[in-house]
């Protein structure tokens, strides 16, 4: 009786000690994705955020590495532009971006390619004409060997 006592309370800790060790892993192996879809996640925004700063700069050489070719950019105001007329109205100053601050940001994936909806406080100049505008975006961005291009922006104003 005592022995199979023994037999029954060993059997149960190798039980225990089992389950213990798959929640170890399983946790682990959770816990590293969450922490992986971060990283990335802080990835888009910070190439986001140096794309804002480039903009607010009229730097358009940097903004070139972090535009895709063949990019669709939709203005609050419908405007829409490709990659070098985006560009060339910034060269041009005839958009002048003031400040750009983010305001709330959420980042999906879909393989290589990121989603981020957002919130954006915006003021410039346009054609002469100041605006300071909220914006609700979504912007596309695509994985290119390290970097994050943004391939499509659209943004709709806050009444």
């Amino acid at each position: 009786m005592v022995l199979h006592l023994r037999r029954l309370n060993a059997f149960r800790f190798k039980m225990v000690t089992s389950r213990f060790l798959l929640f170890a892993l399983l946790s682990f192996f959770v816990f590293s994705g969450v922490n992986a879809q971060s990283k990335s996640a802080k990835s888009v925004l910070a190439a986001e955020s140096a794309r804002f700063s480039a903009m607010t700069r009229g730097d358009t050489l940097a903004l070139q590495t972090m535009l895709a070719d063949d990019l669709v950019y939709v203005h609050s105001n419908a405007l829409t532009e490709n990659n070098s007329q985006h560009l060339r109205a910034i060269a041009s100053r005839k958009l002048v971006y003031q400040s750009m601050e983010r305001q709330d940001a959420r980042v999906r994936f879909y393989g290589k390619t990121a989603l981020v909806n957002g919130i954006l406080k915006v003021s410039g100049i346009l054609n002469g004409n100041a605006f300071d505008v909220k914006l609700l975006y979504v912007a596309v961005y695509r994985k290119k060997r390290t970097n994050w291009k943004l391939v499509h922006w659209q943004s709709t104003k806050v009444p």
